[in-house]
């Protein structure tokens, strides 16, 4: 078993920092009976995305005052 603990953890390893975040998420949630849903690791995967856009120059940032006044234009 331990050889298999020390491949899988040398295989995890070799993840990108955000890949090994949402699994150590998703292995936590799991002690608890609460695995993400689909729906839930769509959007964990899109807000990843979203956040090597932001980093690499793709998306500029949009302040929260600009977010909640779209919002409510949108909702009136």
């Amino acid at each position: 078993m331990a050889t298999t603990i020390e491949q899988i953890e040398h295989d995890l390893l070799k993840l990108s920092k955000q890949e090994r975040a949402f699994l150590a998420d998703r292995l936590l949630s799991s002690l608890d009976g609460e695995v993400l849903s689909e729906v839930d690791a769509a959007w964990v995967a899109e807000a990843e995305h979203r956040f090597e856009e932001y980093k690499s120059g793709k998306r500029q940032v949009v302040s929260a005052e600009d977010v909640f006044t779209d919002a409510e234009r949108v909702a009136k």
